[in-house]
């Protein structure tokens, strides 16, 4: 980023007191406005955006937000609902709410590379959600990211409900690795 706080802040020291200090807090307050403003700018463009991956499943969805620059997962959380409609109504409220670009859906194939009945589910959901939010929604090989979520949870001592509750998050933060790793090449 053109950007961060701490360079335009840290220098000259606050303590200075030479005749211009007071000139100076100024333009630090104009150029700190410059770059909040150039950023902005910037992240109107296509490659910069936040995307959301998901791990769709009947009673559970994780969702794993990146951060603008598709770098790092941002935020995970999961929905709880066995209906495929409220799911999509959270998921479009969180799309607003976190300024979405892009989705990427999980699709569990088999390990032989072909899809099976709960492929076509994720397909269908992936279908609706774009529809719902008018965004791209990507479908990405999810093969073995919720086995990959189950051992990463062990290997922090995450068991029973605490494992319950956030293996799809995991999953879901899995995905979007995955995605944005293959986006950024």
């Amino acid at each position: 980023p053109f950007f961060t706080g701490r360079n335009i802040l840290s220098y000259p020291p606050v303590e200075s007191q030479h005749k211009f200090s007071k000139n100076y807090h100024y333009f630090t307050l104009f150029l700190l406005f410059f770059a909040l403003q150039y950023d902005r700018q910037e992240t109107k463009g296509e490659d910069i955006m936040r995307v959301m991956g998901i791990d769709y499943g009947d009673a559970r969805t994780g969702v794993a937000i990146s951060d603008l620059l598709c770098s790092i997962v941002g935020s995970t959380m999961v929905i709880h609902s066995r209906r495929q409609e409220k799911t999509l109504e959270q998921l479009c409220v969180l799309v607003k709410q976190h300024e979405v670009g892009e989705i990427v859906v999980g699709l569990p194939k088999n390990m032989d590379g072909s899809e099976g009945p709960r492929a076509e589910l994720c397909r269908e959901f992936g279908r609706k959600l774009e529809e719902a939010t008018g965004l791209p929604v990507h479908l990405w090989d999810e093969r073995r990211t919720t086995v990959e979520a189950h051992n990463i949870l062990s290997a922090h001592n995450y068991h029973g409900k605490k494992r319950k509750d956030t293996v799809d998050a995991v999953a879901a933060s899995l995905i979007l690795e995955g995605y944005c790793g293959f986006r950024g090449r």
